[in-house]
């Protein structure tokens, strides 16, 4: 199987990167007019390089000018090789510093130097160009080749540039297939007949013809009608390949160059990010709410910083959280440039904690577990920062940059070794849930003692004193299946707890049913029951007394004596048996109600199934004639 990695030139205006791009591959990546005119590359160009019978390149061609740096960034991220443009005749100038600086921020391991214009310079100065460029890259985090002399003039350094290209390339990180879709876009165009085609560099997983999408930020989603790779129709594209999608239902409108094509769960557009920022050692420091541009992927954004500490030094790496102006899409590991507002230039780059951090504290805090290599280090970290809210399940494979096929493994670990619990698709730290536990049984005592006669508290009060509902949920349930609390319909009360009438309340639940019996059929309200029953604990009384079947209230507020109202409901029904129905002028006269106090009782009856409204009568209903 082919194999297909990303290689991405960089180096100084006018050093013969797009020349060199030409004798590698036949291709000219100036597409622009203004950029034949000028003789420089503005945006960014592509071309496709086999360099073994099994191992296909694509390479991008980025601007050297300062000018266009924006467009350096977005053709650099996401390379897997760097094919770094030194001019013979110039040696190493303030872009291929610049440039070099980008590469390593980017994470990039391997590359190759490319020596050009090596015609027209002697062996001489050759060779203090190859000695100042060895000097510059023995500190480089990349790996470097040894430097190829080339000419585009001459054809000369072909053979030898993509042998050293080769063997970077066989060095280069494998991009795995089995994983989320992720598809920076740099370009977007449209096409008679296809609509809306976005292009850029798969980064990782694969996108095949029939794939629902979405473009984010925004959120517009499209089903692939189809997929080019280096301008091949294809069905399917895999990790490191140039990409051109066609979305139907997206308009230009809808996406832009730093916008992201995504598939599966869990992508999230963002603003706010956890990250690890190093800046150079000539960067000014930056300090509480300095703004910044930040580049990651093809997007550009301005944010503002927030050190964990009071600030960040010249040369020096620290957590830092970034609040974006605009939101964009990240995933944890992503690597960015950090470029100053003004006047603009690069001053430092950053690596990605955490691409969903939690709103507050407002300053990063658990960086150093939050980066770990370790993917159940990083885990732990967030779900003990997440406290009530816990990690939703479905973010984890974007959150902690692994693959989907990880996800269920490393929960069922985090479980196991370090107490975590799985609530409603979330995970929580095992101490919370415990915690929440104790707040449920102090709510369910403290509710027993206020509310004696009461059966119990209702679970939308125990909802309602938590963030999350589901964490009061998953501690009732806790709770229950231990045996310290029973739970009927929607309430709770204590394992073997009942309401009971100590003496001073048995004496006003006794005045309470001789008031009410006074009453007979025309009930009291709780306010006129206020009236007779001192203390302020009317309702509580009433509620206990029917639900002990003495009492019964029609309405919110109205209460009867059970007896009298089952005399009164007895009254109704036989009239209605007698007359096959009745109106209620006809039952007023039958019992001897007003229309204020029978009408009530009628709905309520209506509502018990007792009796059936027709027009202004009514007739036996079901519940009467069984």
């Amino acid at each position: 199987m082919t194999r297909h990695v990303v290689v991405g030139t960089a180096g100084h205006v006018d050093h013969g990167k797009t020349a060199l791009v030409h004798l590698l591959t036949g291709t000219d990546t100036d597409r622009w007019e203004e950029e034949k005119r000028r003789g420089i590359t503005i945006d960014l160009g592509f071309a496709r390089l086999d360099l073994t019978d099994d191992l296909t390149a694509s390479i991008v061609d980025v601007p050297g000018h300062e000018d266009f740096v924006r467009n350096m960034v977005a053709g650099a991220t996401g390379i897997d090789v760097a094919l770094l443009v030194v001019a013979a005749d110039e040696g190493v100038m303030p872009q291929t510093v610049e440039h070099l600086a980008i590469l390593e921020f980017l994470g990039v391991r391997t590359g190759v130097v490319a020596i050009t214009k090596a015609d027209v310079v002697d062996d001489d100065w050759l060779e203090l160009v190859e000695s100042d460029l060895a000097e510059r890259l023995e500190a480089s985090s990349v790996v470097w080749q040894p430097p190829v002399r080339t000419s585009a003039s001459m054809s000369l350094g072909r053979e030898a540039l993509v042998a050293a290209l080769a063997t970077s390339a066989a060095r280069a990180i494998h991009r795995s297939t089995d994983d989320v879709f992720r598809m920076p876009v740099d370009r977007v165009f449209s096409v008679a007949g296809a609509g809306t085609v976005v292009t850029g560099t798969t980064w990782s997983g694969s996108v095949a013809v029939g794939d629902s999408v979405s473009v984010l930020p925004g959120g517009r989603s499209s089903r692939v009608r189809s997929v080019e790779v280096h301008g091949q129709q294809t069905e399917n594209a895999h990790p490191g390949r140039r990409t051109a999608l066609a979305l139907p239902g997206v308009t230009r409108e809808d996406v832009e160059r730093g916008s992201v094509v995504v598939s599966g769960d869990g992508w999230h557009e963002t603003v706010a990010l956890d990250v690890w920022l190093t800046l150079l050692p000539d960067a000014r420091r930056l300090t509480q709410r300095s703004r910044v541009r930040l580049h990651l992927g093809t997007a550009e954004v301005l944010a503002r910083l927030t050190p964990a500490a009071e600030a960040i030094e010249p040369g020096t790496t620290a957590a830092a959280r970034l609040r974006l102006e605009t939101p964009l899409v990240a995933r944890w590991g992503d690597r960015g440039v950090i470029r100053s507002y003004s006047p603009v230039h690069t001053i430092g780059g950053c690596v990605v904690a955490d691409p969903m951090p939690a709103g507050r504290p407002r300053r990063p805090r658990g960086l150093e577990r939050k980066a770990a290599l370790d993917p159940l280090e990083r885990l732990t970290a967030f779900v003990r920062e997440s406290g009530e809210r816990g990690v939703s399940i479905g973010n984890l494979s974007v959150r902690l940059g692994i693959p989907p096929a990880d996800v269920d493994p490393l929960i069922a670990e985090a479980v196991r070794t370090r107490g975590q619990r799985i609530v409603a698709h979330t995970l929580l730290a095992g101490e919370v849930l415990e915690r929440a536990e104790r707040d449920v049984l102090a709510l369910v005592d403290r509710y027993h003692r206020d509310r004696p006669l009461d059966p119990g508290l209702p679970l939308e009060t125990a909802r309602g004193a938590f963030r999350a509902s589901a964490l009061a949920d998953a501690a009732v349930q806790a709770l229950h299946a231990d045996g310290h609390i029973e739970v009927e319909g929607a309430i709770m009360r204590r394992t073997g707890f009942a309401s009971t009438l100590s003496a001073d309340d048995d004496r006003l639940a006794t005045r309470l049913r001789a008031v009410l019996r006074t009453a007979g059929a025309q009930g009291l309200t709780e306010q006129e029951l206020e009236d007779h029953i001192p203390g302020g604990r009317t309702r509580e009384l009433a509620e206990y007394e029917e639900r002990q079947g003495r009492v019964a209230r029609i309405g919110r507020d109205r209460y009867y004596d059970a007896e009298s109202l089952d005399r009164l409901r007895g009254t109704i029904l036989g009239v209605i048996r007698d007359r096959q129905r009745a109106t209620p002028a006809e039952l007023r006269d039958a019992t001897g109600l007003t229309r204020k106090y029978l009408i009530p009782v009628l709905e309520w009856m209506d509502g018990t199934g007792s009796t059936v409204r027709e027009g202004d009568s009514r007739r036996l209903g079901p519940a009467a004639q069984r």
